[in-house]
């Protein structure tokens, strides 16, 4: 990727104060950068609690967390990123408080979006504008780097895993009796999500966890953070068939490497939705207010169930519909069918 125009900064800071899936999401620009600015000193500043998902990315230098504190602790960390002397800041965000922190830097290049058109596209040198075809939230960063006179391509995020992170899962499989020829498919369901309107049914996920094992003699495990922990065991609760919690039990890259071993993952629209395609496990993907056509798995094999109702992106706090929301319209039918095409084609023992 050579850069095409004259802007060629040597320190830049990337901006993405989301949540894991938007950081993952973003990994595309710091290739992109990485690969016009080779010699760039590349700092990435992110909320805490995301920056896991960037650990031995080769594409960036440094990353930086944003704390939740006081406003002077936090006035604070922007002036220190001001004494780093930042000639190019690209905030991914699309939000105030990072626009202002992105004039904070002094850079003298502040590229940033404002679909809102706020007052925050004032704070920025030049406002991103994505073209129409730039709709998934991976092209949609990426156009933020034309205006550095580079013509960015169809992105694939990604996620590196270290040899202790594999072995920590090598030891737990192994201990659990899940490693080897011999054992079952692993089938890793995710049943929380960080809002509940995009949660399908617990006792949806109960079924289906019965009906996989007993057409593929598969064995589940029940994924999450520790957040989404009581969620997995009330599904273990509903189940017949004895899934294993693992929610709450690895960190996020000990995750990734557990569900990289996993012959398909199904689950709701979130971090570990994106985590599964991007180490390349089969997904089926449960969307409810959300646009999979900006917010899909990008990765290998993926199947979406999305009803896209008129209300879709609503996010009500209760949401008016009742049974008839956009997450319980899915059925257990259509999503067993899904994850049935999946395991087929990955050869999972079928009971006759």
């Amino acid at each position: 990727m050579i850069a095409t125009g004259l802007l060629r900064p040597k320190n830049i800071l990337i901006i993405k104060l989301r949540h894991i899936g938007d950081v993952l999401l973003s990994t595309p620009v710091l290739r992109t950068l990485r690969e016009a600015f080779p010699a760039a000193q590349l700092t990435m500043l992110v909320n805490r609690g995301t920056e896991g998902v960037l650990a031995h990315n080769p594409d960036v230098n440094e990353v930086l967390c944003l704390e939740k504190g006081a406003w002077a602790d936090q006035c604070k960390f922007v002036y220190r990123l001001r004494e780093r002397g930042f000639d190019c800041v690209i905030d991914l965000t699309d939000g105030d408080r990072s626009a202002v922190i992105s004039l904070a830097t002094g850079a003298p290049i502040r590229i940033g979006f404002n679909a809102e058109h706020r007052w925050r596209g004032l704070l920025y040198s030049r406002v991103a504008k994505p073209r129409p075809v730039d709709q998934h939230r991976v092209e949609y960063d990426l156009c933020a780097l034309r205006a550095l006179g580079l013509d960015p391509k169809r992105g694939m995020p990604s996620v590196s895993v270290s040899d202790s992170e594999e072995q920590v899962t090598d030891q737990w499989l192994t201990e659990q009796g899940l490693i080897g020829d011999q054992c079952p498919p692993l089938v890793l369901l995710q049943p929380g999500a960080r809002y509940s309107l995009k949660v399908w049914p617990p006792e949806r996920f109960a079924q289906l966890s019965d009906r996989l094992v007993e057409q593929f003699r598969c064995r589940i495990l029940l994924g999450g953070d520790q957040r989404e922990r009581e969620v997995a065991e009330q599904v273990a609760r509903k189940s017949h068939c004895a899934p294993i919690v693992v929610a709450g039990k690895f960190s996020l890259l000990q995750y990734a490497s557990l569900v990289k071993r996993c012959a398909l993952f199904v689950g709701n629209d979130g971090g570990a939705m994106h985590i599964a395609a991007t180490v390349g496990t089969p997904v089926v993907a449960l969307f409810g207010p959300t646009y999979p056509e900006r917010w899909g798995p990008r990765g290998g094999l993926t199947q979406v169930i999305y009803k896209g109702l008129d209300c879709r992106a609503c996010y009500h706090p209760s949401c008016l519909r009742g049974d008839d929301s956009c997450m319980r319209q899915i059925t257990v039918d259509e999503v067993f069918e899904a994850a049935g095409r999946i395991l087929d084609l990955k050869g999972a023992r079928v009971v006759t």
